[in-house]
């Protein structure tokens, strides 16, 4: 999830999610692998693969392939090589964006990701050159509809949530990654319905931007987050 609110971004996967579909899975094993390469393939100690396997399951993510992926990331079936690797840049209006990628292909992968921006834009940055702007958080968002705010709020707060962020779609509950889990476990027992629930990087800060540079910067979004080797795409802007 990311510095803007990942609403827009989360409807348009939503939206796209049958013509996508493997794609999608494709994202999401692969992160599944490198979590269980990084940190063994029991998710009850291994948060990295708790979390990526939380996301699978939401966006319904067959028990087979994720039983899969986790078996290339242990070495009990062959699979590809994975590289994680942090591109930063610029969008319309100097919009910060943060791009983290999970590739066989390093070569491939940079020249892609300048190529989308070149091409809808923005321009890449140097190393460093924008990651200071983000931290990382564990978001879970939830729609008005499935609960008042103020229950909500005594419900996450209690289970380590730092806060929640209100807007017209919904509510997104932000955590320290340590309290990801406690405050998704809280939720799932409540029999709370979610849209989404990652630990991802957001903005410490917004920058505020007009209509048409936010439509112009959600275009290279989604053109960034549609390339195979993408797994996030973070920025920090606010529509004014």
């Amino acid at each position: 999830m990311s510095g803007h609110s990942k609403w827009s971004t989360i409807k348009h996967k939503k939206g796209a999610l049958d013509a996508k579909r493997g794609k999608l899975f494709s994202k999401l094993a692969k992160e599944i692998t490198v979590a269980a390469k990084t940190g063994g393939g029991d998710p009850t100690t291994n948060l990295r693969l708790k979390t990526a396997i939380l996301k699978a399951k939401s966006s319904s993510m067959p028990s087979k392939n994720i039983e899969n992926a986790i078996k290339s990331g242990t070495g009990e079936k062959e699979g590809l090589v994975y590289t994680e690797v942090t591109y930063e840049g610029y969008g319309p209006a100097g919009i910060a964006i943060l791009v983290e990628c999970l590739t066989d292909n390093k070569n491939r992968t940079v020249s892609e990701v300048k190529s989308t921006f070149n091409k809808n834009g923005g321009s890449m940055g140097e190393s460093g050159s924008v990651a200071w702007q983000f931290e990382k958080k564990g978001i879970i968002q939830i729609e008005k509809k499935e609960i008042e705010e103020e229950k909500l709020f005594d419900i996450v707060i209690e289970a380590g949530a730092e806060d929640i962020e209100v807007s017209e779609e919904g509510y997104t509950v932000k955590t320290e990654p340590s309290n990801f889990h406690s405050v998704a476990e809280i939720i799932k027992q409540k029999e709370i319905p979610t849209v989404n629930q990652e630990i991802t990087m957001i903005a410490k800060n917004l920058v505020e931007v007009d209509e048409q540079k936010y439509e112009s910067l959600q275009k290279l979004i989604e053109k960034l987050d549609d390339l195979d080797d993408v797994q996030s795409v973070s920025s920090n802007e606010k529509l004014n």
